[in-house]
């Protein structure tokens, strides 16, 4: 049976793991098979919903629009665009949703892979001094707000069957560094904030190029769905109330 609507989420996504193999980082990232698949059905009007990245943008300035040029750093960066110039060409059907940092509750079958104010909650839990990037700056968004999004434009697309070719930024309403984003967690745990330490981004070595400055302009998202994103600080303490 034909679905009406597919959503690919999936992904490498760690930066220096893309980097180490491009090959693979290519072959996953970009989503030949499903749209092959999808193609394969009599009627090509599925409506796609593919999660990009931030990382598309080269991060040379503050709050990128859409259609800012893609000069990506890093092969994950690369990996993302070639996915949404392939879909772009090869399916009349989609959105594309350029993600920054996703954040929020533990999933019901956790993941192995670190999250961000888990993580940090965990640092500065333990009472000690940690170093955190000052210099590099995203648009951390709520996990339950991309959840939204994603069901909005699946609804949309059920109820009313407009074909869509829309690529949207999805990020926060916050500009922030690594270091604020720790702050937040701190202030809203009570942990002191003298704990952490601002460092710059050049100062480690993490074996792939990271973009400085990647804040996104979500003004399209919110006028397109009429959609109020949640604030940084109020989408941590949801996080930190699963958490204990």
């Amino acid at each position: 049976m034909q679905p009406d609507v597919v959503v690919n989420c999936a992904a490498l996504s760690a930066p220096r793991a893309c980097e180490t193999n491009p090959t693979v980082a290519m072959s996953v990232n970009v989503p030949s098979t499903l749209v092959k698949w999808l193609s394969s059905f009599t009627r090509t009007n599925t409506l796609l919903i593919h999660l990009s990245t931030d990382q598309v943008y080269e991060g040379t300035k503050s709050f990128y629009k859409e259609d800012d040029e893609t000069l990506p750093v890093n092969i994950y960066g690369k990996s993302k665009v070639a996915a949404e110039e392939y879909i772009s060409k090869n399916w009349s059907n989609f959105v594309i949703l350029r993600s920054s940092i996703i954040f929020g509750p533990q999933t019901i079958s956790p993941v192995s892979k670190s999250l961000p104010i888990q993580w940090m909650d965990d640092v500065l839990a333990k009472g000690q001094e940690a170093k955190f990037f000052h210099d590099e700056f995203r648009c951390p968004v709520y996990v339950k707000d991309v959840v939204n999004i994603i069901r909005i434009l699946s609804q949309r697309w059920i109820s009313d069957g407009k074909k869509s070719q829309l690529l949207l930024n999805v990020g926060g309403p916050s500009r922030v560094s690594r270091a604020q984003m720790a702050e937040t967690v701190a202030r809203v745990r009570g942990y002191n904030t003298s704990l952490i330490k601002p460092v710059s981004a050049s100062s480690i070595d993490r074996g792939v190029k990271s973009p400085a400055d990647i804040s996104m302009d979500i003004s399209k998202l919110i006028q397109t769905l009429e959609f109020t994103p949640t604030s940084f600080e109020d989408g941590v303490k949801l996080t930190i109330n699963t958490i204990r």
